[in-house]
């Protein structure tokens, strides 16, 4: 067990790492130890570790850029501060200050001859923080794989370490269900051969993915990868041909994927890269053939987003959403907005948003996909907006959007 006492003063701000790139031995000594510590504010972004969800002590303060993984648990028992904000902004609230930065746990790679350790599967966020954290401890991780695109870090850097030899943490896997499935279909037909993609995590984007099988030279831009990039890299789909910046090459902050993904990673064309460049938006506005793939909690009859609030509960984040639907909308090929018709019995394509928090901007969408098909809505006025909406909300619900649906 480290003593994190000679290395975190008094009422530091902390920040870690996140996902598979968690320094989970870290976050549990400071949960061990953060009563004597004294309290201390926190800022994590997606975690899987339940120990924040059963033992978070009084003393430690949580704050993120969304309710992600654990955190939704976390923030349901109001527990954690939410900063509303592009992921692109990140990198200069930690160069500013704004978020805890006095000292940084990070998950690396096994140094190099030259004594310098990778961020490997997380360089993301972390890669810039780094800069300004006067204080970093890390944990060295002898399977954390060396990845490329991102600064290594010198042993020298790091005020204390300690050693492990375990597997990363890897993403929950959940089938993609009936509507699920279906929503990935209409997707994929929106998907032309040459584009670069991003999109998230999970079983939603999985089947997106697995449905882009008979595509040919897609690229591949965003914040994170997942075990669905592995499958159409080895099915000679992804291939970054006709990128138009880092061509042939697949371009993530982080992977959240299975060890497969983890232990391949070296044999890829996969450049890690921080977040003031994966979602920069100078650098995405050179992408002109992005397609963006979000998820939405609802969109309202005119096409804004709500990917935060579920009643009345911060459960999601603004992440990269809108710095890459912006950018696929303004200079790219097509922004893509997918929603599940239907939550429990309620519509989820409503007159209003119902958490009235707006994630992203109706301007920014160009189609809204459900299980029941796409609305298109590049060039609409209002009306016509909500006509091609209700069209693909659930069918229960239709009669009613429309007595609601703007005149």
């Amino acid at each position: 067990m480290i003593d994190l006492a000679p290395h975190v003063p008094p009422g530091a701000g902390i920040w870690w790492g996140q996902a598979g790139a968690e320094p989970t031995p870290l976050v549990h000594a400071l949960l061990d130890q953060i009563g004597e510590l004294g309290p201390h504010r926190a800022f994590c972004g997606l975690t899987w570790d339940q120990r924040l969800t059963r033992e978070l002590p009084p003393e430690l303060s949580l704050v993120s850029y969304g309710a992600l993984g654990e955190l939704r648990r976390v923030s349901r028992a109001g527990r954690l501060a939410v900063v509303p904000c592009h992921y692109s902004a990140l990198p200069a609230m930690f160069a500013d200050r704004a978020l805890p930065c006095d000292v940084g746990f990070v998950q690396v790679s096994p140094p190099d001859s030259k004594g310098l350790c990778s961020l490997g599967v997380g360089a993301d966020y972390a890669a810039d923080a780094v800069a300004h954290t006067p204080v970093l401890i890390a944990e060295i991780n002898h399977r954390m794989p060396a990845t490329t695109g991102t600064d290594r870090i010198p042993l020298s850097r790091f005020a204390a370490t300690v050693e492990t030899d375990r597997p990363l943490a890897e993403a929950p896997a959940k089938a993609p269900d009936e509507a699920e499935s279906a929503i990935a279909r209409h997707v994929a037909e929106l998907i032309e051969d040459g584009d670069t993609l991003q999109m998230g995590v999970g079983s939603l984007p999985a089947a997106v993915l697995d449905c882009l099988a008979g595509h040919s030279d897609l690229g591949f831009h965003s914040g994170m990868i997942s075990d669905g990039v592995l499958r159409l890299v080895e099915k000679g789909v992804l291939t970054g041909a006709r990128k138009e910046i880092d061509n042939g090459l697949i371009v993530t902050g982080a992977a959240l994927g299975t060890a497969e993904l983890y232990d391949r990673l070296p044999d890829l064309p996969v450049r890690f890269r921080p977040a003031s460049y994966t979602h920069s938006p100078a650098v995405l506005s050179r992408l002109g053939s992005l397609v963006s793939v979000n998820s939405a909690i609802e969109v309202d009859l005119t096409g804004q987003v709500g990917a935060e609030v579920r009643r009345g509960v911060y459960i999601g984040a603004v992440g990269g959403q809108a710095d890459f639907t912006r950018a696929a909308s303004l200079t790219g090929a097509r922004s893509i907005i997918t929603v599940r018709a239907r939550s429990g019995t309620h519509s989820t394509i409503v007159p209003a948003l119902h958490g009235g928090v707006v994630t992203t901007s109706r301007s920014d969408v160009d189609v809204v996909v459900t299980e029941y098909g796409a609305a298109h809505l590049r060039g609409c006025d209002l009306a016509e907006r909500a006509r091609r909406l209700i069209a693909i909300a659930a069918p229960e619900h239709r009669e009613a959007l429309s007595k609601g649906a703007h005149p």
